[in-house]
């Protein structure tokens, strides 16, 4: 199928769109601030990045065990979580908060994992680090490339579990970032929002207890990590979702980690409600077709798109469709023909695809010919 991408700018089923959303005006007065003391604060929601709350977010600090949601997604991506780990030299009696892992051991990539993010076993981050790239330093090499395409310019991992190295920082709005990313994945979701887990590999059973108590504290609560040493004080990634609205916040170097974490939330819950755009299968514009038995066909979003309103606020948005056209037959229904994105301040808030309706099939010669001769006999 033979396609050219244009950028298509009109009215409503055209192209560019101006939605003007207004959020529940009779709700309680919105506050302006969240009284938490940090180094680094951020409050996103986890479908759009949309920044909620902000406090000295670009800032770039030490992330100690928060480091290790890096570590988890690679490792999950990385494929087979039944595989065995057998347990090297250099996560063999490693500092700080352990698995107690024993040297030689072979342990499953999933149990690790679990001690990984429930008791944030820096011997189980150096176990799949090594396992995953090879050495320390080349999943090191891992954890920036992915940090790197996620938009997070301003983090530099040195270890995966993270331990104190000057050149081993993050953002508070990195961190989220990378955050809302790994929880798009259904097995870290399971994984952070565990608060007991068995292990059933290894030398020796062990039972690990999540350290996150937003999980058993706040309602919805769903992730994500804690983190500590002394260079970079009590830090934490976490995670609430209520009624379809998921929020991840950060906080680093905060001396009252949960009780911050959950004022934001609050204040997420509170001041916030979604708003749907545009939902899956809705006609958006219509395309022309060229050598079929329809001149033209519409083309519907693939998805919902749902953005986070201020409550009592009035923000406009701008859609803009970009279509492939004109589009050459045969079409199935559900090919993709182009995207729709949702623009606010300046970056796309939210896309999705867009995909043909209906099918449409190829015109044979005499179809054609019957065209040309309705159209000759008026």
């Amino acid at each position: 199928m033979k396609r050219w991408l244009q950028r298509i700018t009109a009215a409503l089923l055209a192209a560019i769109v101006m939605f003007s959303l207004s959020g529940n005006t009779q709700a309680e007065p919105e506050r302006d601030t969240v009284d938490v003391s940090a180094g680094g604060v951020m409050l996103m929601d986890a479908r759009t990045h949309k920044v909620l709350y902000a406090k000295t977010a670009h800032e770039k600090l030490p992330m100690a065990s928060t480091t290790k949601i890096m570590t988890a997604i690679l490792a999950i991506e990385a494929g087979n979580l039944d595989a065995l780990v057998t347990v090297p030299q250099e996560a063999y009696g490693v500092e700080g908060s352990s698995m107690y892992l024993r040297l030689g051991e072979q342990i499953s990539m999933r149990d690790l994992l679990y001690g990984l993010m429930l008791v944030s076993g820096n011997d189980a981050a150096v176990a799949i680090a090594v396992h995953v790239g090879g050495s320390v330093e080349g999943f090191a090499a891992l954890m920036n490339a992915k940090a790197a395409s996620l938009g997070a310019h301003n983090t530099h991992f040195v270890t995966p579990n993270g331990l104190p190295d000057p050149d081993h920082y993050t953002t508070a709005y990195d961190l989220a970032l990378i955050a809302c990313y790994a929880m798009q994945n259904e097995t870290f979701r399971e994984i952070v929002g565990t608060t007991y887990y068995q292990t059933t590999t290894g030398e020796i059973a062990r039972t690990v207890k999540n350290k996150n108590k937003i999980l058993w504290e706040y309602e919805g609560g769903n992730g994500v990590k804690t983190g500590y040493t002394m260079a970079a004080g009590k830090c934490l990634v976490f995670a609430a979702e209520r009624e379809g609205m998921q929020l991840v916040g950060v906080v680093l170097n905060c001396p009252d980690m949960f009780p911050s974490a959950k004022r934001l939330l609050d204040y997420g819950f509170e001041t916030y409600q979604q708003e749907t755009l545009v939902t899956a299968d809705e006609r958006i514009a219509r395309v022309r077709v060229t050598g079929g038995k329809k001149n033209t066909l519409e083309v519907a979003s693939k998805n919902d798109i749902i953005i986070l309103v201020k409550n009592g606020d009035s923000t406009t948005v701008r859609t803009v469709v970009n279509l492939a056209g004109p589009v050459e037959a045969p079409v199935e229904k559900g090919d993709v023909l182009g995207t729709l994105e949702v623009w606010e301040d300046g970056r796309v808030l939210a896309e999705t695809e867009l995909v043909a309706a209906e099918t449409v099939e190829s015109s044979a010669y005499l179809d054609y010919l019957e065209r040309l001769f309705k159209r000759w006999s008026v």
